[in-house]
């Protein structure tokens, strides 16, 4: 039988791949803590200079050009192997698709910032298409044309696919988590604290249902006492280690 493995990933995967986390030592927030309003819905929503701002930060954010890292690199050699049933994910940059995991394996938990959407006619974008554009249109809106009113522009506002503080997480995406992980016959947390809820719950719901969990993370975890190991290694040499020796002892 092959084994099914739970992937939970935060933070400390993308750092290796060069981009800064929000909440660590040297963290975006903790030297910067009034560009958390960048994330604030309600500023989004009610300020047009909050909403420029916004969307200029995440345009110069090393999210926005980032490459996938070797330990990314591992997880779709693991699922290519038949092995990853879930790759739930605390980040927002995308970097899980650009390395070529299947979007059906993916779960978002905070959204990505690949994608965007019209807060009023629900209509999809590209965000790489917004920010192309975003010297003409610092405050983009929908060209959509709509048919029932008499094709004039939506113009509603547009957002990135980014779970700002103050929305909720995307519909099912908790769900499919706790389902795929407590099925599973490992769970992996690679590169997060866990301190942030409700994502941080995956682990003790899993341990609950007796799924052995590793967590990999450089610094402590509130859940290390459940964890059956535990690996403080470089992410971008550990994961590539782990991934091979995984697939060695199930082929």
């Amino acid at each position: 039988m092959t084994k099914k493995i739970a992937v939970l990933t935060g933070a400390g995967i993308s750092t290796s791949a060069g981009i800064p986390d929000f909440r660590g030592p040297d963290g975006v927030w903790t030297k910067h803590p009034d560009q958390m309003s960048v994330y604030d819905i309600d500023a989004f929503l009610t300020d047009t200079e909050a909403r420029e701002y916004s969307w200029r930060w995440q345009k110069e954010s090393p999210v926005w050009n980032a490459q996938p890292g070797a330990a990314h690199k591992a997880l779709v050699k693991l699922e290519k192997a038949g092995m990853l049933t879930l790759l739930a994910t605390q980040n927002f940059d995308a970097l899980h698709e650009k390395a070529g995991n299947s979007p059906d394996i993916i779960v978002n938990l905070h959204g990505t910032i690949g994608t965007s959407h019209c807060m009023k006619c629900h209509a999809k974008y590209n965000t790489a298409d917004i920010m192309a554009k975003l010297d003409e249109e610092p405050d983009p809106h929908c060209h959509r044309l709509l048919k029932y009113q008499g094709n004039m522009p939506c113009n509603g506002m547009i957002k990135t696919d980014v779970v700002y503080f103050g929305e909720s997480l995307p519909d099912g995406a908790m769900e499919k988590s706790y389902s795929l992980a407590t099925k599973a016959d490992e769970l992996w947390v690679i590169g997060s604290t866990l301190e942030v809820f409700p994502a941080a719950s995956i682990v003790p719901v899993a341990a609950q249902a007796g799924v052995p969990v590793t967590i990999m993370n450089m610094g402590r975890t509130q859940y290390d006492r459940l964890a059956t190991r535990l690996i403080r290694e470089d992410i971008a040499v550990a994961l590539p280690k782990l991934v091979d020796e995984t697939i060695a002892e199930n082929s």
